[in-house]
């Protein structure tokens, strides 16, 4: 759909969608950076000579790097991943043979070994780097804050991601239904808005 133009058929840069499609990173040997990216697992995209492009798995958004692609001294990057178990990511980081680092949350005097205790969406995380130093933190979210998605755009884009949101939804039923007193029938609708309302940010249902 085009963008609404106001009186003099400007578009308006709100209704224009801009997608974040590629990070480029710094790294001095192109080789060796794209064997560390391949055992992640990720994607390696076709491009055009000179630039290698790897996506995540679930990511729309995809990394490249290549000679003279930018000025930055290697090791300089810093992004962050999102995924719904940090545990089982990085047990498979470490699988794969990356150095990840312990997980952690933050605490009022610092950093505190191990997931957060209430297992609150941006607290648990780990980080691991690739071979210049380029840091990659990862984030366990599985709600996010209101405002972040649309409640029209939640979708879920692994098997993995969609059913930890299942087990989540029906943990949260369960204890729907002990407050109730009552066998939930419509419980499809229900798992269905509580999944909405965690990637939204809504208010999930009572």
């Amino acid at each position: 759909m085009s963008p609404r133009t106001d009186a003099s058929g400007t578009p308006n840069i709100r209704d224009v969608d801009l997608k974040l499609e590629v990070v480029v990173i710094p790294v001095s040997d192109v080789e060796r950076a794209k064997e560390f990216y391949g055992r992640l697992g990720w994607r390696l995209d076709k491009t055009p000579p000179g630039i290698v492009q790897f996506t995540p798995q679930g990511s729309d958004c995809s990394v490249q790097f290549g000679p003279n692609l930018m000025s930055a001294a290697p090791g300089s990057a810093k992004a962050y991943l999102v995924v719904s178990d940090v545990e089982a990511a990085r047990n498979a980081l470490v699988a794969a043979g990356v150095e990840a680092g312990e997980v952690y949350h933050p605490g009022p005097e610092g950093p505190v070994k191990g997931v957060d205790p209430e297992r609150r969406s941006y607290y648990s995380r780990t980080s691991f780097s690739d071979p210049d130093g380029n840091n990659w933190l990862v984030q366990e979210v599985t709600a996010r804050l209101p405002g972040r998605v649309e409640a029209a755009a939640t979708s879920f884009t692994s098997v993995s991601d969609l059913a930890g949101a299942l087990r989540r939804a029906a943990a949260a039923h369960g204890e729907y239904e002990k407050r109730t007193g009552k066998v939930d029938p419509d419980w499809p609708d229900w798992y269905a808005e509580y999944m909405v309302s965690e990637q939204s940010g809504a208010e999930p249902p009572k």
